[in-house]
């Protein structure tokens, strides 16, 4: 059979059509797989003690390749006047990385925010209060009836690793081994049994076998004995409070550099995505 030049061309033209046709399918079919399932807000304020902007910078450096990775979109913001019901309305996730809201309205939106079934993860600092300080415990909502933990009560010293142990099987603790050794970190312990709370699940503790957990130089920053919860979530609320975030820095040479980094232990990051995707995934109350 003989194939007219004329024919070659039109099948040759209806073939580049067909594969452009397919090609931007594909794009499209990319594109719509690509869409962020969710979207996380990290408030920070990166000012005061080295320890904690070296996390915030940490933090937002790993996250938004965390995110990328897992299909959901991270944004983050020095600005505290952003916690406003508009702004919000956008996020499924919100995250302290290192304080809390000050002014009274930041305050009231971020409740509301929360009541409404938002999703919230701090670390660290992002529980501190003490009377007398820069952060007085002058939060009764966020710090007793949301977190649970009061004010603060002291905590270990220099940051070390500490064997961190399961208490409880959630979305969050997913695949953890029973026991793991964290990143160093400075550890807190607070003014309120957490365990007496039946509103608080404990999901990490630190282990006995940690003990004596810091090095001080003083005695009291170093921890013999005690049941000291890490991480939690109060049952009401979506959310979750991660006690790590305290990056360990050289104060004492002077340089301010950084000796160790919360996002390279790959267990404890782990833990962090495992609670990112339950709160991003989960349906509003």
């Amino acid at each position: 059979m003989i194939i007219s030049n004329q024919n070659l061309q039109t099948t040759f033209r209806r073939g580049i059509f067909i594969f452009a046709l397919a090609i931007s399918f594909l794009g499209f079919s990319q594109n719509k797989k690509e869409k962020p399932k969710f979207k996380v807000i990290a408030f920070y304020t990166a000012k005061n003690d080295q320890a904690h902007i070296s996390f915030v910078h940490e933090a937002n450096k790993y996250l938004p390749k965390l995110a990328e990775e897992n299909h959901f979109q991270y944004d983050s913001t020095s600005n505290w006047d952003n916690l406003n019901a508009k702004f919000l309305a956008q996020y499924k996730v919100v995250l302290f990385l290192d304080t809390r809201p000050e002014k009274k309205e930041q305050r009231e939106a971020f409740q509301k925010y929360m009541e409404n079934g938002g999703g919230f993860i701090g670390f660290h600092f992002a529980a501190f209060a003490l009377n007398n300080s820069s952060y007085n415990q002058d939060w009764d909502w966020y710090h007793n009836t949301f977190l649970g933990s009061g004010e603060y009560g002291s905590n270990t010293w220099r940051p070390t690793s500490a064997v961190l142990r399961v208490e409880n099987q959630h979305p969050v603790t997913k695949n953890l081994p029973k026991t793991f050794s964290s990143a160093p970190n400075e550890w807190y312990r607070w003014s309120n049994d957490l365990s007496k709370n039946p509103d608080i699940e404990i999901l990490l503790a630190i282990d006995e076998s940690s003990f004596p957990l810091g090095t001080g130089p003083k005695a009291h920053e170093i921890w013999h004995s005690g049941y000291y919860p890490v991480v939690w979530t109060n049952k009401k609320y979506k959310m979750l409070y991660i006690n790590m975030g305290h990056n360990d820095i050289d104060y004492e040479g002077g340089t301010n550099k950084t000796l160790s980094y919360t996002f390279e232990n790959k267990t404890q990051s782990q833990m962090i995505l495992n609670a990112l995707l339950w709160l991003g995934n989960s349906k509003k109350q």
